[in-house]
């Protein structure tokens, strides 16, 4: 399942650029609940204005924000287990449960989920007695369109935390390990960044051209985003405690003192990062509507068991009710104004099956609200947005003189950049963005261009240039920079706004661009480019972002604020027009800049435009952070040599892109890998590895997964079948409704241009793969039953009505974009199951799962291994504790690869 590709590592893999979404990639949960009178927005100035009393051009808006309560917060040691046929544990010396059959829960389980009780872990196969013990999961509330289901949730409160870990739990060092996510410092001689030497993902921080680097988060909650603030004096970052899919944005001064959570505290609770006010007084992040339930884990299941057995019907025996907590997809309550859109196309151009002819009415999810959160905890946050059913809603950047904010929003295909006005909160325009990187571009120096990496009536991602008049409304829109056959991946505005990081995705490969942005603009016509445009008619200057504090008698209430438009509304826009003639803004000048290794995943310009920091990844090398100073590429010194990338004498394998021809014929990617010590001739054992999203793309990069597999003599085919990102928007949108049964066949077409190629050997073919990859494992084998001799499926969808029954609602919202719709499209998805052909497996099938993972929830592999072995077929659960769906603690990474690559050799080799 997908959220945005992210830049980290996600179960053993080299990090992707990052997604929300997502993967990618998801948005996370709730906000702490308090009074939100207590929430209004204080005031704010100082910032330096004009004689006639309008913000200074480029004059940062500085906030002032209350004082928090304190707490502190403890991390859990990860294990895994493997069950066998009969329960027994097949690894590990810890004692186990055996299999678990709903309605058998002995008395007193349900108190808590597994990792609550030291020394037990199992397969968990949810029914109604055991629905409280898959952690992470909620009952879905129905949203009235009324003014409260609209207002603003609650401004989180921070926390303070221990400065540093204890010592003993800092784990011990590692040579081989992987550095990403930098972020530097005002002076960009100093980057904190994401590392796990320490055996999990771990905030560190140090300098470009040293190697004196420092722990600066001790805690073994997965780290994900990293930002250091404009003025340097703090450093903002995201962790998903107990290696969940809820996050939570703390902040920490650079020397590591300071520590607190900025929002997502509270138990059940997740936020987002967002972007820092450029004078740093502030940082951007989103929360998430809190659960019910949330705060003591009771809840009331009645009404959803029964809407879930109305509106789902025709699941399997023992999970027409799932887990009690999540039925997440229904039809709004008659009668409320729900937005909706028209049905997904299949290719060629007509709705799913099931469709309905006037509109799919949306999910009705949880509410996303954005704040600038003060990190010292002084002043009240002030209240940015606030979006009803929404999927994603990021903060990208707050013009320099505060008056306009750019907001990502809405589901994968669909998203959103929204510049709204802070003075009114009202949406000034829209312009469609592309997916993948979150960070989707930001405003020019005066307010007045907006920079956005977007496919806005395009095959490929562009640099668009989006004229804006003082309101924020849009006056013109024109790609700056655009490369055939290429998308841009990642854009990154410097400090200043007059200059740009442009990283290009070349069928795989990365390509770097340097580049000076011209916004200049060439009045009565006059200058290159000149081209006739319409703006609106001025209209009084915009107040300032916040007014000067003025002590209130009382706490303030925030009034309702209008929802966000919808994006019809927003595309009807009319512009009040008098003729004017401006130059369109464009690219100065630009250099490429030669790269070590193939894929780059974050960049980061520094105060030296020829001097940027890039996170690097190659078929080579581990992720690692490099110094482009000066044309010059700088390994730093606590990133991993490229000698140390695989310990022991094997050397990694280059691999080798292979375009495989569908039966429709659609010209597919990927990249083969050719085990060592083999000759050119010699068929071999082969693995099919499907990567997720599914809009994830197989990059070359270094893979411990493959490495491990390919040691063992085991080829590796990692193909990109339809649906896969960085080929155009056409081809991610091929597997749209009825078009997935045609990426199922991708995987077995693959599989046969490897054998027609010479590489893999026919009788010797194995398939794996990981979330949306792992669906296309149980469904390759219940499609294509006698092509494969094994399969290997972690955090896998084997029943769309289960998975939508039990995910995160944000995530539903996106994935009924993708899949279709679970009530109106149910039987297109009953028949896109796997569990709906289970009587086809034939092949044994190992699945493996992350007990707190709530994109995929673990029941989803649970019923399909359970289905293999009432057939009588050899199916296996490896169920990894304090992991989610990314798996990212080192000891559970080898325990996975290690598992996983034993399973197919005996298979294939045996």
């Amino acid at each position: 399942m997908a959220a945005n590709a992210r830049d980290r590592l996600t179960g053993g893999r080299a990090p992707r650029p990052s997604a929300p979404g997502g993967t990618n990639s998801a948005v996370g949960g709730a906000a702490p609940a308090h009074d939100p009178a207590a929430s209004a927005p204080d005031a704010t100035a100082a910032a330096p204005r004009t004689a006639a009393g309008a913000p200074a051009p480029g004059t940062p808006a500085r906030l002032a924000l209350p004082e928090a309560a304190a707490s502190a917060q403890g991390p859990a040691e990860p294990a895994g287990t493997l069950l066998g046929p009969t329960g027994a544990p097949l690894l590990g010396d810890r004692p186990r449960r055996s299999l678990l059959t709903p309605g058998a829960a002995a008395a007193g389980e349900a108190s808590g989920p597994p990792s609550a009780r030291p020394g037990e872990t199992g397969i968990i196969v949810p029914g109604r007695e055991a629905a409280s013990r898959l952690p992470g999961l909620r009952a879905a509330t129905a949203l009235t369109d009324d003014a409260s289901s609209r207002a603003p949730l609650p401004a989180p409160a921070p926390l303070l935390l221990p400065d540093v870990a204890p010592a003993h739990e800092v784990p011990q060092l590692v040579t081989a390990h992987g550095c990403w996510y930098p972020s530097v410092d005002p002076s960009g001689r100093q980057v904190a960044f994401i590392c796990d030497r320490g055996g999990v993902p771990q905030l560190w921080a140090g300098p470009v051209d040293g190697d004196a680097v420092h722990l600066l988060d001790g805690d073994l909650d997965p780290v994900t985003e990293v930002s250091w603030s404009p003025d340097g004096r703090w450093i903002a970052y995201t962790t998903a405690p107990g290696g969940g899919e809820l996050t939570r944005v703390l902040c920490v001064r650079p020397d590591g003192t300071g520590r607190r959570v900025l929002a997502g505290a509270e138990p059940g609770s997740s936020a987002h990062l967002g972007c820092w006010l450029h004078d740093g007084s502030a940082v951007a992040v989103t929360v998430a509507e809190p659960s019910a339930g949330a705060e003591t884990g009771a809840v009331e299941a009645a009404p959803v068991r029964a809407e879930a057995e109305a509106r789902i019907p025709s699941l399997p025996a023992g999970w027409a009710a799932r887990d009690g907590h999540a039925v997440l997809l229904s039809a709004p309550p008659s009668g409320t104004a729900a937005a909706r859109r028209p049905p997904a196309p299949a290719p060629g151009g007509h709705a799913v099956a099931g469709g309905d002819p006037t509109g799919l009415d949306e999910p009705v999810p949880l509410t996303l609200s954005a704040y600038l959160v003060d990190p010292e905890g002084v002043r009240a946050p002030v209240f940015l947005a606030s979006e009803r059913g929404a999927a994603t809603l990021r903060v990208c950047d707050v013009s320099r003189d505060g008056r306009l904010a750019l907001l990502r929003r809405g589901p994968r295909a669909g998203r959103e950049a929204l510049v709204v006005r802070t003075r009114d909160l009202a949406t000034a325009c829209a312009v469609p963005v592309a997916d993948g990187d979150p960070w989707i571009g930001g405003f020019a120096p005066d307010g007045r261009t907006l920079w956005l990496r977007s496919d806005h009536d395009r095959e490929y991602a562009a640099l668009y240039a989006v004229r804006l008049d003082p309101q924020g409304r849009r006056t013109g829109l024109d790609v700056a920079a655009e490369r055939p056959d290429r998308e841009l991946e990642l854009l990154a505005l410097d400090r200043s706004g007059r200059g740009a990081l442009l990283c290009w995705n070349a069928r795989g490969l990365s390509e770097l661009q340097i580049a000076v942005l011209d916004t200049a603009a060439a009045a009565d016509g006059e200058g290159d480019g000149a081209t006739a445009r319409t703006a609106p008619a001025p209209e009084p200057a915009p107040q300032a972002l916040l007014a000067p504090a003025t002590p209130p008698a009382a706490p303030a209430r925030l009034s309702p604020p209008a929802p966000l438009a919808p994006p019809a509304r927003l595309a009807r826009s009319v512009l009040r027009s008098t003729p004017l003639a401006v130059a369109a803004p464009t690219i100065r000048t630009s250099r490429a800049v030669p790269l070590p290794h193939e894929v780059v995943t974050r960049v980061e310009p520094t105060s030296d435009p020829d001097s940027p920091v890039v996170a690097l990844s190659g078929s080579q090398r581990r992720p690692g952070v490099w110094w482009l100073s000066q044309g010059t590429a700088l390994r730093t010194a606590w990133s991993s040599r490229d000698e140390d990338v695989a310990p022991g004498s094997r050397s990694p394998v280059r691999p080798v892109p292979m375009r495989p021809v569908a039966r429709d014929g659609l010209l597919l990617g990927g990249w083969y890998y050719r085990a060592h010590g083999r000759s050119p001739g010699e068929p071999a054992p082969c693995v099919i590895h499907l990567h997720g999203g599914p809009e994830e793309q197989e990059r070359p990069v270094f893979d411990p997964l493959y490495h491990e597999l390919l040691g063992r003599g085991l080829d590796v085919f990692a193909p990109d079948v339809r649906g896969s990102g960085g080929y155009g928007r056409s081809y991610v949108d091929a597997d749209l409704g009825k078009g997935r049964f045609a990426a199922i066949d991708d995987v077995a077409d693959c599989a046969a241009h490897a054998v027609l190629a010479g590489p893999a050997d026919p009788q010797r073919l194995a398939v794996m793969g990981h979330s949306y990859g792992g669906y296309l494992v149980m469904a390759s084998l219940v499609w294509h039953p006698d092509l494969f001799r094994t399969g290997v499926a972690v955090c896998g969808m084997s029943d769309f009505a289960t998975f939508f029954a039990g995910t995160e609602p944000w995530i539903a919202q996106s994935a009924a974009h993708k899949y279709g719709h679970p009530e109106h499209d149910r039987d297109l998805l009953r028949a896109l199951s796997p569990m709906s052909r289970i009587d086809a497996l034939r092949a044994p099938v190992l699945a493996i799962h992350g007990e707190h993972d709530t994109n995929v929830p673990p029941g989803e592999s649970e019923q399909f291994v359970r289905a293999a072995r009432e057939r009588g077929l050899e199916a296996e659960l490896l169920l990894l504790r304090q992991e989610g769906h990314d798996f990212q603690r080192a000891d559970n990474r080898r325990l996975f690869r290690r598992t996983a690559a034993e399973w197919i050799q005996r298979r294939l080799t045996g």
